[in-house]
């Protein structure tokens, strides 16, 4: 089973099409966000951290979230593959993920990009928020996690492209037909169920 990554800027429909090509290649997917608003729910000691850090607008620090990452790949779900969504989203993230896939015997097989519009993401997690009532999507703070995203996640797109791993597909548009584009585009790289 393959081991996937998927990233994109928020609000690019990295969750929705997570859970989607997950399911149709029968691995978990794997959501840092979901796994931490989880945490902030429940009032944990981690869902305090990181409620003042999402609150500013600003990532996780990459030991909190690497610990995370390290913990969830190591269940038995896990152990056949995986999608990770929202992770890695910095070089040190890279490496480590690196080292946890050495040390399963396996690699990274394909890292599906997402692409969309600043302008349509920013209508997304605003519409977003106002259904969820999420602290962490007000337009400023959207407008400063996308700044973010590209200043120090989008590069990481570059050592995924020297892999030759990258799948790039065009976001936006019903999500019947965005599944259908990964999903052809990983089947190009012999990527199936």
């Amino acid at each position: 089973m393959p081991n996937l990554l998927i990233v994109g800027p928020p609000g690019a429909g990295k969750g929705t099409q997570a859970a989607r090509i997950a399911e149709a290649l029968r691995v978990p997917a794997v959501s840092t966000g979901d796994i931490f608003r989880q945490n902030i729910k429940e009032q944990t000691e981690l869902g305090q951290r990181v409620t003042a850090i999402l609150d500013a607008g600003e990532y996780v620090p990459d030991e909190l979230t690497n610990e995370l990452i390290d913990d969830r790949l190591a269940q038995p779900d896990a152990e056949q593959g995986y999608l990770l969504d929202g992770y890695p989203r910095t070089a040190g993230q890279v490496e480590f993920l690196d080292g946890v896939n050495l040390h399963r015997g396996e690699q990274l097989d394909a890292v599906v990009r997402l692409v969309a519009d600043t302008d349509e993401v920013v209508r997304r997690l605003l519409a977003r928020a106002e259904l969820q009532g999420r602290s962490d999507d007000s337009e400023e703070v959207i407008r400063h996690r996308l700044d973010v995203y590209e200043r120090e996640t989008a590069p990481l797109v570059a050592i995924f492209e020297e892999r030759g791993l990258v799948v790039e597909v065009d976001g936006i548009g019903p999500v019947d037909e965005v599944t259908e584009r990964v999903l052809a585009g990983l089947a190009e790289r012999g990527i199936t169920a």
